[in-house]
């Protein structure tokens, strides 16, 4: 027996086998058990949704004489047996007339096919007229079927189905009832995907499914296909790789990994990451807008992560990698991204202009690119130029303040020896062997030690009593809170939150619930390296829970103190000399909503 592909021995016979239209077989099937049934049925949908499907069935529901009821007979399960069943399944029923309006479009075909509506059933209880692709007929075919479609015998049913129902006119729409068949989600199709193939016998990767389901575009029929074809390259499987290389699409996997490498801003895996894409000659437009579709994704996986696309069978990868993210940094990414898509046109090639959006996303994030750890070069003592251009950021302090420091630092050999930050008293007793010097280096001498000052500046952060570290309080967290420098986001966050508990090692934040839906744990690690930059070792967790009113946070601290300015400002205007002669003279009056009060500095 020859082969039988799989998108038709597959093919559902009774609504209980249609997949993913659920709304269609809810209605066809209520209406065929309790009897109303309407004379022209019209099915719409993209190709391979199940449209000449669902009008086999209905007219095998309509002429199944299993039951043995006569007129009365139909229902909404056939039987399949039966010799009108097989004959609709085999094609060879009399009564079902099927028609390809693409290729009968003239008007005088249409007249033809209504030349034999009058007729009786020759075989079943009803005359079955089914029409493919009807928006293909004529304006005159339109014309000419209206009024048998409006008024048709009582043994005749139209099933109409197109792609297009914006072409149809109004008059015939007006006459059909009309199903609109969904597109086959990617999840809805793997899953049917692999109960075909663990039937059919054959070993897949579920990864390879997830591939075909994105190919089919919402058509099953298109996906039965490609896993045919899939079979037959993979020699009998169904491989990522083999589909991979059938289809010729971009491996899903590296445009995540070059996701992973922006999350982790390691520019030298973003590259490399390209570097192997190149391996493969992709289309790298493609590759950049599959990126910028997974920041979409990030995004949405940020503020409602239910509602992420699962087209790849990546969500849970996907909610993962958002939270390494900061919502602000995705936004700007996506942004780059789309500007980027639009100025590969201008670019010399296509994969530099792909390297340099990449780039330009780390390089104008707000927290900028970490900067490799710069190594002192071996400079020699022969060249004069490049040491005294080493010492300049060092010995900033004295150069400026006298000529002859020029002069003094080639006769000191080693000036970039010290360079760490221990060993900045040399440069301050070089001064002394020359006293015409000595007045100008004299004020110099002050400022020398300030270097010395952030070493010593953590120590009031630092507050250690007996080798065991101080528990901050409430209190403390908003006299130091400034001081932590943090910025973007991650002060907003902190800003609304309370020192809630401190044992020494971990650092519990209350957080208002209002704001539970920014936490994530790269605010946790920012701020934990701000208290460490003031000497205070902590790691950082947020408690969500209604924050004490007794307390204030840092913003509210700030709201009130700009409240307090504002109100003060405006008293200070209000009675202003100057203010008060002009009211008087001209009738000015103080416009309070304009008063900007500045801010004092720190």
């Amino acid at each position: 027996m020859s082969y039988q592909v799989l998108a038709r021995k597959w093919r559902p016979r009774t609504f209980h086998e249609l997949v993913g239209q659920a709304h269609v077989q809810r209605a066809l099937v209520n209406a065929l058990d309790q009897g109303r049934l309407h004379h022209a049925y019209l099915f719409t949908g993209t190709r391979g949704v199940g449209k000449t499907t669902l009008a086999r069935i209905l007219a095998k529901c309509l002429n199944c004489t299993a039951n043995g009821r006569g007129d009365e007979g139909v229902t909404s399960t056939p039987c399949g047996e039966c010799d009108s069943c097989r004959a609709i399944d085999e094609g060879r029923f009399v009564d079902l007339i099927e028609v390809d309006a693409a290729s009968r479009t003239k008007v005088e075909d249409t007249r033809e096919l209504l030349d034999n509506v009058q007729y009786a059933p020759t075989q079943g209880r009803y005359k079955v007229y089914l029409i493919d692709e009807v928006h293909m007929l004529s304006t005159s075919s339109f014309n000419a079927l209206l009024k048998t479609l409006e008024e048709p015998p009582p043994h005749v049913k139209f099933l109409l189905a197109t792609t297009d129902p914006h072409k149809l006119p109004p008059t015939v729409l007006s006459r059909c009832l009309q199903f609109t068949l969904k597109h086959m989600p990617p999840e809805r199709v793997v899953e049917h995907l692999q109960h075909v193939l663990t039937v059919e016998g054959v070993a897949f990767e579920e990864s390879a499914l997830w591939l075909l389901g994105k190919a089919a575009e919402g058509s099953m029929r298109d996906a039965m296909s490609l896993t045919d074809q899939a079979i037959a390259f993979g020699q009998g499987e169904v491989r990522h790789g083999d589909v991979a290389a059938m289809l010729g699409t971009l491996d899903h996997r590296h445009v995540l990994a070059l996701v992973d490498a922006l999350a982790e801003v390691d520019v030298a895996r973003l590259l490399s990451e390209v570097a192997q894409l190149a391996e493969q000659g992709p289309d790298f437009a493609a590759v950049l807008d599959d990126v910028t579709a997974i920041l979409h994704r990030l995004a949405v996986a940020q503020m409602v992560p239910d509602a992420v696309d699962n087209s790849h069978g990546d969500r849970e990868t996907v909610i993962a990698l958002a939270s390494r993210f900061m919502a602000e940094d995705v936004q700007l990414y996506y942004q780059i991204g789309i500007q980027g898509r639009g100025d590969m046109v201008h670019a010399p090639d296509l994969r530099s202009a792909l390297e340099m959006t990449l780039l330009r996303m780390l390089a104008f994030r707000p927290q900028g690119v970490p900067k490799p750890p710069q190594t002192p070069l071996p400079l020699k003592p022969q060249s004069q130029e490049t040491p005294s251009q080493q010492s300049v950021p060092e010995s900033a302090a004295s150069a400026p303040a006298s000529t002859e420091a020029p002069t003094s630092a080639p006769s000191e050999p080693p000036p970039w020896a010290g360079e760490t930050p221990a060993p900045p008293e040399p440069p301050l007793a070089e001064p002394e062997p020359a006293p015409e010097s000595q007045p100008a280096p004299e004020p110099d001498v002050q400022p020398e030690p300030l270097p010395i000052v952030p070493s010593a500046a953590p120590e009031p952060a630092e507050p250690t009593q007996e080798g065991e570290p101080e528990r901050l309080n409430h209190a403390k967290w908003l006299a130091m809170f400034d001081a932590l420098g943090l910025g973007g986001l991650t002060r907003n966050l902190a800003a609304n939150c309370q020192c809630e508990s401190d044992d020494g090692m971990t650092l519990v934040l209350r957080l208002a619930p209002s704001q539970a839906a920014m936490q994530a744990e790269i605010h946790q690690t920012r701020i934990a390296k701000a208290l460490s930059a003031q000497g205070i070792e902590r790691q950082v967790t947020f408690h969500v829970e209604a924050l004490d009113t007794s307390q204030e946070t840092p913003h509210q601290r700030e709201e009130r103190q700009a409240q307090e300015r504002y109100a003060h400002a405006v008293d200070t205007l209000s009675r202003d000399p100057h203010i008060q002669k002009l009211k008087q003279a001209f009738g000015a009056k103080l416009i309070e909503s304009s008063v900007k009060p500045v801010r004092s500095a720190r």
